[in-house]
């Protein structure tokens, strides 16, 4: 009986850090809208909470499958090595929240889970192919972010310059409801499937593996959903929530830090572009950095008014914390995972 009790604390603290990632990356779906001011901050955070939601029934659980048993070996992962995970990740985005750097949530709690495994059985447990698209994403999900951006901000720019100009900003102010709405369905269900997969190692290493299944699945309009439906959902509302609470020390940095004066035109170009590139990572199964697209597409639109229109300072420091998440979340990971094995071990058995 004691450990389904922790069992179901760290569904709930896994829920907690679902939480922590909406409001994290709040700032990465509500920036650019805000910046432009197409939308106001509340009315910004209400649209992109609510595509987060809706996004469990558009896309499978793909995602979700490749973090639960395709990065760490799940024979080495127990309730201890989950624990530590989650304490590694969300000690991570609060550290990273409070200096305003848009880091990855995502990087933090599979580099969090990576640590607490390390600490438990050694290097062995990495399971190397897993990581490589991981990794080949973390590289160039940015670049791609950027090429898009560019492409679609000098392809629209063409467009816009045979309308006049106070008609093409209308236009793109009701355009750019509609590239938020896609960027925050790409987000929601790219992040949320994280959560899920870490739910249902938990409850596989607990002997509960039947409670993660969805029977015979259910086909999204992009992917099967092979999780059962009371995880995806909780998750899914718990990031919807996080977006809500927002993070609005981290607004400023993406919305004007790294490109001033971001006009409608461009925050539709830099969203299309981001939504674009999490959209074919979470087809391919690849949990991606909404951070890093969404970064690198700001990048590229403000690029097309030539270099010296992207503060590259801030690119800079973004891509340093991005590097350091990795082995900052693995240590917290590991620490969590210590404090869990020497502290709370001995009241469960």
């Amino acid at each position: 009986m004691p450990m389904l009790y922790l069992v179901f604390s760290l569904i709930a603290v896994a829920l907690v850090f679902d939480f922590f990632n909406g409001f994290h990356d709040a700032a990465n779906s509500v920036a650019t809208v805000v910046t432009t001011r197409v939308l106001s901050p509340l009315q910004a955070v209400l649209w992109a909470a609510f595509f987060n939601f809706i996004a469990a029934f558009f896309f499978g659980t793909g995602v979700a499958q490749t973090i639960s048993n395709k990065l760490i070996d799940p024979k080495a992962v127990d309730v201890y090595v989950v624990c530590g995970g989650l304490i590694g990740a969300i000690v991570w985005d609060i550290v990273t929240w409070l200096m305003a750097l848009p880091t990855s949530s995502s990087h933090a709690i599979i580099s969090g889970y990576a640590g607490a495994a390390i600490a438990k059985a050694g290097f062995s447990v990495i399971l190397v192919k897993g990581w490589v698209p991981v990794i080949v994403f973390l590289i160039i999900s940015p670049i791609i972010g950027m090429i898009l951006g560019w492409i679609i901000m000098t392809l629209v720019s063409w467009l816009a310059s045979r309308t006049e100009r106070y008609k093409a900003e209308r236009r793109f102010r009701h355009l750019q409801l509609v590239s938020a709405a896609l960027y925050s369905l790409g987000h929601g269900t790219n992040d949320a499937q994280k959560t899920m997969g870490i739910i249902v190692a938990l409850l596989a290493a607990a002997g509960h593996a039947q409670w993660g299944k969805a029977g015979s699945g259910f086909q999204g309009v992009f992917g099967k959903h092979e999780i059962a439906w009371w995880i995806i959902l909780s998750c899914h509302a718990a990031m919807a929530l996080g977006t809500m609470a927002g993070g609005w020390r981290i607004v400023k940095t993406i919305g004007s830090r790294i490109t001033p004066h971001l006009r409608p035109l461009g925050g539709f170009s830099a969203e299309m572009a981001a939504a674009t590139t999490i959209g074919l990572a979470t087809i391919a199964k690849v949990p991606i950095s909404t951070t890093h697209a969404i970064g690198g597409a700001v990048c590229g639109v403000g690029a097309t008014r030539g270099w010296h229109a992207v503060r590259w300072i801030w690119g800079e420091k973004i891509v340093v914390a991005w590097i350091v998440t990795f082995p900052g979340a693995a240590l917290i990971g590991a620490a969590g995972y210590a404090f869990a094995h020497f502290a709370i071990e001995p009241f469960i058995h």
